[in-house]
């Protein structure tokens, strides 16, 4: 079996762009991945051909010698985009070795430790406690979520004191305990927004009396120490690493006590290969996996199968393939609605969690090509916020 084509389709996702790519065999074989759209998005195709030349005509099922070569030819680390495209290419090439082997990709992977995936829905906004309660209880009907993920900013983080901006996130939580079903898991996106190590703590530890799920990412990531210093003190789970790259940033951050759970991101940081890689080093630190996947169904599937297999997994971030088109801020849940079509059958939440497929080889689900070229690409870019002095913010 060698791989003797590649094809790179740019499609939609609700309303966020994403790069999907096919490797083929010359046995009739299709490996299916998924790029991460850090844009810019239109730069991917282009790459990925590049890449695609050091795969053309070799075994597929090498998949941790023809990573390697993808990442070594490199010879200077890659970065957000060539991990991004080194990531598809990886999800493909274990999509192939598993479907040749006629089993699911976690049995290659020395088998489930789990039968089920629990995830949580990422609502993103700070809503008033009653409507949140209600998309809470709406999410817990339909698809049996008892775990949620919110933005803790209730007022303009530039525009008012700082004390009142935490003063304003501690009162919004008490709100939600009070109000919503107190079995509910919640944890809180902060967004890489605040500069200030102390600022992030005081923020942490003013959400921290109401029990958060986690407290995710309150810094920029470049600084790896600088997360070391805010754990110190800091009375909640602290939650980080979608914008890490590689193991040995993930190492710095845990040799630094900077984290209680790690967040790699499956189409981030070179696919399910460095991904295990991660986890196993978190694992000695006794430091749990909740992957980052804001991504398209075929990247859940991807994450079923690491989830699957990793020790420490705790909790998947989830997004339903059909709905709100959820997005980060504001005050109100989003209304608009969506679905994403280039996965048939998408793994859909049953009682919270997310079911294994033993009786399906690969990923597991099948993918719609006529869809994706239906549907084309969207243009999507981060909205990067002014403070009152015009000067810009962290995104």
């Amino acid at each position: 079996m060698k791989i003797d084509r590649m094809r790179v389709f740019m499609t939609r996702d609700k309303d966020r762009p994403r790069v999907i790519v096919a490797l083929d065999t010359d046995d009739g074989l299709t490996g299916w991945g998924e790029c991460y759209n850090h844009g810019p998005d239109k730069a991917l195709p282009p790459l990925l051909d590049y890449l695609y030349a050091f795969l053309s005509g070799q075994d597929p099922t090498r998949v941790d010698y023809l990573v390697n070569l993808l990442i070594q030819q490199s010879r200077f680390p890659p970065g957000a985009l060539g991990l991004a495209a080194i990531s598809a290419l990886d999800h493909c090439l274990w999509d192939l070795a598993a479907k040749a082997a006629n089993v699911p990709v976690y049995k290659l992977l020395g088998g489930e430790v789990r039968d089920r995936i629990k995830v949580y829905a990422g609502v993103y906004t700070a809503p008033d406690a009653p409507a949140a309660r209600d998309e809470f209880d709406r999410l817990k009907e339909e698809w049996g979520f008892t775990a949620f993920k919110l933005s803790p900013w209730r007022i303009d983080m530039h525009a008012h004191r700082w004390g009142n901006v935490v003063k304003a996130s501690a009162d919004y939580f008490r709100s939600l305990r009070e109000t919503v079903n107190d079995e509910y898991e919640i944890a809180f996106d902060a967004h890489a927004k605040i500069f200030e190590p102390v600022a992030a703590r005081q923020l942490g530890n003013a959400l921290a009396p109401y029990d958060p799920l986690f407290y995710e990412e309150p810094l920029r990531p470049e600084n790896i120490e600088a997360w070391g210093d805010l754990k110190q003190g800091l009375n909640c789970v602290l939650a980080t690493g979608e914008s890490l790259y590689n193991r040995n940033e993930f190492l710095r951050l845990l040799q630094v006590k900077g984290a209680d759970l790690i967040q790699p991101d499956i189409c981030v940081v070179g696919g399910i290969s460095e991904m295990r890689r991660i986890a196993t080093l978190a694992e000695a630190y006794f430091v749990g996996v909740a992957p980052h996947n804001p991504m398209g169904p075929l990247a859940t599937a991807v994450n079923v199968h690491f989830s699957a297999a990793a020790q420490n997994f705790r909790i998947l971030e989830y997004r339903l393939p059909k709905g709100q088109a959820y997005v980060y801020g504001g005050l109100d849940v989003e209304k608009r609605q969506g679905e994403t079509r280039y996965v048939v059958d998408p793994y859909l939440p049953k009682d919270g969690y997310l079911e294994l497929r033993p009786d399906r080889p690969g990923w597991g689900v099948e993918m719609d090509e006529k869809a994706m070229e239906e549907e084309g690409y969207i243009h999507w870019q981060r909205r990067v916020p002014k403070r009152p002095d015009g000067s810009y913010a962290f995104a």
